[in-house]
């Protein structure tokens, strides 16, 4: 038998989760900010999450970067984090796709900015 996580651990994830689920206003807030700064960066973004086309999925930003003969992606959602406070995260890494904390969007378009120009010239990292 595997060894067994405690149970404050798992408590602390089922209370991060369902604040989360609860806090989509919240989430779609934060992520208008980004939006906005990374229009000024020149990338291209789609919406998914306006109430009356996806009403029950969770809000999402996808970020795109186009070059002439190729474009790259990036989807970000908003969690909520240990101590109240939010975060974006590259929605496909789950826990592990943190890019920065809400209250500093700057900084979450300039980490985006740097993953889109890694994945369209990888040797950029």
């Amino acid at each position: 038998m595997g060894p067994v996580r405690p149970l404050n651990v798992r408590v602390e994830r089922y209370f991060l989760r369902w604040r989360t689920w609860l806090g989509r206003d919240t989430a779609i807030h934060y992520l208008d900010l980004l939006d906005a700064a990374v229009w000024s960066k020149g990338y291209r973004t789609v919406k998914l999450y306006r109430a009356d086309e996806f009403p029950t999925r969770p809000p999402l930003l996808w970020v795109f970067a186009f070059s002439p003969d190729r474009h790259v992606r990036a989807p970000v959602n908003v969690r909520a984090t240990p101590g109240g406070t939010w975060g974006y995260y590259e929605a496909g890494r789950g826990r592990h796709g943190y890019l920065s904390p809400c209250g500093d969007t700057k900084h979450a378009a300039e980490q985006l900015d740097g993953l889109l120009k890694h994945r369209m010239f990888p040797s950029t990292w």
